[in-house]
């Protein structure tokens, strides 16, 4: 977490991602607008949050477009604030606002989990792991490729539905994905979550981007992520579930031998 309060030190730093938490995706041109500073020297403090992962970076045609990564924020956040600030803690799980984008909106989450990328897919994918850091809920699939899924609460009901797309265990899971948890949800259409595991040294660097939703779609089908994925960096490296209040709102299971 050093390089993470490193980066937030800088006040520049921190003017850029504001800048991304007003609107993500923005290439370089457009981040070098919003300070007073050349060109040279934004990409320098762009690189500084880069490598504390507070910032993201995907190819779009010639462009170089940066994405806010709120997963270490979320981490900080829940190793020291939780425990003292429990009727914040709900509010700051969305840390990004609604973004607009040419046609479709896109939310890149990432962090770093000490585990081989075997077991990291196994949490992915294995039901009884997946209900403890997930909100109570598992998934119904055969995990093969370009079969259906069905993700169901406790009680049995439907939170969510989609297709395989893409199984290519241990490195990359490509699912659309459709919400069915409330009626307001219901309507924002099919969007795409894809999962990346990357090896790096004994540990595994683990992307979700969730695209192509529609636009000034509802943060209720975003916001979640950065808990999510601090209850299964938690659950594989401590065995433990995650205990924020927003994890135990939706009920505590006994983590899984592991």
């Amino acid at each position: 977490m050093d390089a993470v309060f490193k980066a937030l030190a800088d006040p520049t730093r921190r003017d850029l991602l504001d800048a991304l938490f007003e609107r993500d995706g923005q290439s370089l041109s457009a981040l070098e607008a919003r300070v007073p500073m050349t060109r040279f020297g934004v990409m320098k403090h762009l690189k500084v949050l880069e490598d504390a992962g507070l910032v993201l970076t995907r190819r779009r045609g010639r462009e170089k477009l940066h994405f806010l990564n709120p997963v270490p924020i979320r981490l900080v956040h829940d190793r020291w604030v939780s425990k003292y600030s429990e009727p914040w803690v709900s509010q700051l799980s969305g840390l990004k606002k609604r973004i607009e984008e040419e046609r479709t909106m896109q939310r890149m989450f990432e962090i770093y989990i000490k585990t081989t990328p075997e077991r990291l897919w196994e949490a992915i994918t294995d039901d009884q792991m997946r209900r403890v850091y997930s909100f109570g809920v598992g998934m119904d699939t055969d995990w093969e490729q370009g079969s259906r899924y069905v993700a169901r609460s406790l009680e049995g009901g439907e939170i969510s539905e989609g297709e395989n797309l893409e199984v290519d265990p241990p490195r990359r899971l490509v699912q659309s994905y459709v919400a069915l948890w409330s009626e307001g949800v219901k309507g924002e259409g099919q969007s795409r979550v894809t999962w990346e595991i990357e090896p790096v040294g004994d540990s595994c660097r683990l992307t979700v981007t969730h695209d192509q939703l529609r636009e000034g779609a509802s943060p209720e089908l975003y916001g979640g992520w950065p808990m999510i994925l601090s209850g299964l960096k938690t659950l594989i490296e401590t065995g433990q579930a995650l205990t924020t209040p927003g994890s135990l709102k939706y009920g505590q299971l006994a983590p899984p031998a592991v």
